[in-house]
């Protein structure tokens, strides 16, 4: 799997974390324990680092990258969907941050947010805890609150999947 040091910038990847073969991951990131990355997903910590914690799955294309001056920071037990891309922000723990969604720099998503399929969080926004934010540019939905636990269902599936991943995954080439 293409996992790369970038001269002294090494990844620190828990051993029961799962990357997938053709993800790639760059220079300082560090990915906690029972944490999935999937397929063509790139995280990139050239300019600062990048921290995954534990029981968060990364799905295929998304890309994750940070700046010098601030890094990318993603809690416990979030569900990053496939192809987002988030850009030197803060995502707390347990959040949903659904496919094809952007968050970028200085931005912060708090525990149990969700950022909907597609939208876009601006530069240095906020979406508060448990709260859901929607559209191009993110706008919050102050009238409906992420009830507790909504995702546990998401997580568990993927540190499952992981783990089967772990041992049946196989190449087949023809």
């Amino acid at each position: 799997m293409p996992i790369y040091a970038l001269g002294e910038l090494e990844p620190d990847i828990h051993p029961d974390a799962y990357i997938h073969p053709d993800a790639v991951v760059i220079g300082d990131v560090i990915i906690g324990a029972f944490s999935t990355v999937w397929p063509t997903t790139v995280l990139r910590g050239d300019h600062g680092r990048i921290l995954i914690g534990e029981r968060t799955s990364v799905q295929d294309g998304t890309i994750v990258h940070t700046t010098s001056r601030q890094f990318t920071v993603i809690g416990n037990e979030c569900t990053i969907g496939h192809n987002v891309h988030i850009e030197a922000a803060t995502i707390a723990d347990r959040c949903l941050i659904s496919s094809g969604s952007v968050v970028l720099n200085g931005s912060r998503v708090d525990e149990g947010a969700v950022v909907a399929a597609g939208a876009v969080v601006s530069p240095n926004s906020h979406v508060p805890a448990r709260r859901m934010a929607l559209g191009v540019p993110a706008r919050i939905r102050e009238d409906y609150e992420v009830p507790a636990g909504a995702f546990k269902y998401a997580v568990d599936s993927y540190v499952e999947r992981g783990k089967k991943f772990r041992t049946e995954l196989r190449r087949l080439d023809g």
